[in-house]
């Protein structure tokens, strides 16, 4: 993968990454807007709905955020050494990048929030554009 599509997967990783913050900002009443925003759109939350106070609520979502924002940090410092690889490891996280839409998915519709299914589909897309359209999965030489 070069050029647009290197390009592509870089601001793909960086949108991941600050996703990740938004969400760890949910740990701190005076960073929770953006998050309690979310929450409200995507389960179809009335205005004032959303308790982060309630136990435990801050910890996952702020957990949430640290887990999304390094996984963005860890695709993006390893995209070297994928594009490297080769078709084997973006097959690789083409794979867990499925496996996590599926789940979350799933999860988002069991819990009254399927409209989160629009936002993972969003990304799903954005990261499977530049990964068809440059032939990473194929085996090299084809």
């Amino acid at each position: 993968m070069n050029g647009a599509w290197k390009s592509w997967m870089v601001a793909w990783c960086g949108g991941v990454i600050l996703f990740g913050a938004v969400l760890a900002g949910g740990g701190l009443p005076a960073t929770d807007g953006a998050v309690t925003f979310l929450y409200n759109l995507l389960g179809g939350l009335a205005p004032g709905a959303l308790n982060l106070d309630a136990p435990g609520m801050r910890f996952s979502v702020a957990l949430m955020g640290a887990v999304t924002l390094g996984w963005g940090l860890t695709i993006l410092l390893l995209l070297p050494a994928i594009h490297a690889a080769g078709a084997p490891a973006w097959r690789g996280l083409t794979l867990a990048l499925a496996v996590w839409y599926v789940i979350d998915g799933a999860l988002s519709v069991a819990t009254g929030f399927a409209l989160n299914i629009v936002p993972n589909t969003a990304l799903a897309v954005a990261y499977l554009v530049p990964v068809l359209a440059s032939g990473a999965l194929r085996p090299a030489g084809r």
